[in-house]
């Protein structure tokens, strides 16, 4: 279901009964006529409707993390807020840019319309931006011919629906800034994933990674990112709760800031 959608044609419809009610009918029950319960709950949801659809399509958005690709990063469970005016304020359904503002950085995390099924969101990282040439090998991200510094730093220990990947390296990664993510690496022969190439990307497309590096569907696999696909840049953790740890909320990931 196109949520989005849904919620416009709450909003056109509430708005709409209540503003011809408004015209036509109101005054006919100045005198102490009974408002219809149509009338009634339309102008009860349409300024809440009204609000949602506004905070939902112009401002941040709920999205629930649904795969390791992120780890360790984001954890399945994890729900974020994406910021929908970082890269531009987009009409709601049709996703069309009416205000340009930014574009993604290299290191971005962002979602996007997944481009073989636009029904479909994606979260990846951002590592190549148009014009870059982006190669993987050996596990090791380079752009434009020179390789982005990386650092061991352990194994990682995951937990719930992310303990398959207990055991895995863990490293630091600069793509660009004062803030390094990490991500995570499988060194058995059994994890040596598809995805060793050159790539060039071309404008107006942006080429995205998981940080789960050997667990991620990515540009490597399916092509590049246009930029009319681009939804927002995810910006914190406002809920953490994997069902399959008993079911706690992890109240040490609320409120952190995606980088």
């Amino acid at each position: 279901m196109d949520f989005a959608l849904l919620l416009v044609a709450l909003t056109a419809l509430t708005g709409l009964i209540w503003l011809i009610d408004r015209l036509l009918f109101a005054r006919r029950r100045a005198a102490g006529g009974k408002v219809p319960v149509v009338v009634d709950y339309a102008r009860s949801f349409f300024p809440v409707i009204l609000l949602v659809l506004v905070f939902r399509s112009f401002l941040f958005e709920p999205f629930k993390i649904p795969s390791s690709s992120m780890m360790p990063t984001l954890l399945i469970g994890d729900f974020i807020l994406v910021n929908k005016f970082a890269y531009g304020v987009r009409l709601p359904v049709t996703n069309t840019k009416v205000i340009a503002v930014g574009e993604p950085a290299r290191g971005d995390v962002v979602v996007f319309r997944y481009p073989q099924d636009p029904r479909v969101d994606y979260i990846k990282r951002v590592v190549g931006l148009p014009g870059d040439t982006v190669s993987y090998r050996d596990k090791a991200l380079y752009i434009n011919g020179e390789a982005v510094p990386q650092e061991v730093v352990g194994r990682f220990i995951g937990a719930g629906r992310g303990a398959d990947m207990t055991g895995a390296e863990e490293r630091r990664e600069r793509l660009a800034g004062e803030h390094p993510h990490h991500l995570l690496v499988r060194q058995s022969p059994m994890y040596q994933q598809p995805g060793e190439a050159r790539w060039q990307v071309p404008e107006g497309h942006y080429f995205v990674m998981g940080d789960n590096r050997d667990n991620s569907q990515d540009s490597r696999a399916w092509g590049f990112v246009p930029e009319a696909n681009l939804v927002g840049r995810a910006s914190v953790i406002w809920w953490s709760w994997d069902t399959q740890k008993d079911g706690i909320i992890d109240f040490g990931r609320l409120g952190n800031v995606i980088r």
